[in-house]
């Protein structure tokens, strides 16, 4: 099945109507007009966050990933995988029922902890897995610092290679950090000697991402997409 039309945006969820649009410049640009991909979104729950969250940049991303995927897949739903310590929730998001969604999403989840990229990419390739998707997917993966288990969260990068599933990192905060130097070493693993395929990308999004426009975010957050594309399918990890 195709795309989300313009008229089912303006109809389910007008306030993504121009972000929809924005997405699509992208998506032509980059070669990628008539895609599909299965598209996730993971974000990260850690004490650190929680202005994030407070102030809407969260919800902020979101809605402009939903609109990345109205073009992608032909639900308009992106699966959530929220993390910390632990997994702390898997939801949907949707188109027709966007706002406030991701308040909602965590009201009941209380104490917010440590930072584990792995269990949330172990949620994420499962989810993918039992879906029985023929597409390839697009993680949106987001984070403010590097995870407590660097050595897990590189091994199950390393294994999703094999899979058609690329990863796009995200940071939130100040780009000096050294939060993000694993994410740049994550960025550049060798292959073929740690992984079949580079099938990840990262970039920062700043101290305040809402700043970063539409059309920057949409641009890095498929910019590195088609390389993949076409590295995947000369592995026969895409068909």
């Amino acid at each position: 099945m195709g795309a989300i039309s313009l008229a089912k945006v303006e109809e389910a969820a007008p306030a993504l109507v121009s972000l929809y649009k924005t997405a699509g410049v992208s998506l032509d640009k980059y070669g990628l007009a008539g895609q599909r991909a299965a598209v996730y979104l993971v974000v990260d729950y850690s004490g650190s966050m929680k202005p994030y969250y407070k102030n809407g940049t969260v919800q902020a991303l979101a809605d402009r990933v939903l609109g990345l995927a109205a073009h992608l897949d032909d639900d308009g739903v992106v699966p959530v995988v929220v993390f910390s310590t632990d997994v702390d929730v898997e939801a949907d998001f949707e188109l027709a029922d966007h706002e406030g969604r991701i308040g909602r999403i965590i009201a009941g989840l209380g104490h917010m902890g440590r930072t584990n990229y792995h269990l949330a990419m172990d949620a994420v390739i499962d989810h993918y897995l039992d879906s029985g998707a023929t597409d390839p997917a697009l993680v949106v993966f987001q984070t403010d610092g590097g995870p407590t288990s660097r050595l897990a969260a590189e091994r199950y990068l390393c294994k999703a290679a094999r899979i058609p599933m690329f990863w796009q990192f995200v940071g939130f905060g100040n780009a000096r950090s050294s939060q993000f130097d694993f994410l740049r070493k994550l960025d550049e693993l060798p292959v073929p000697d740690k992984r079949v395929v580079d099938n990840a990308g990262f970039f920062h999004a700043g101290s305040d991402p809402r700043k970063m426009s539409d059309a920057e975010l949409y641009d890095r957050l498929v910019g590195e997409f088609p390389k993949w594309l076409t590295e995947a399918r000369g592995k026969g990890i895409l068909g």
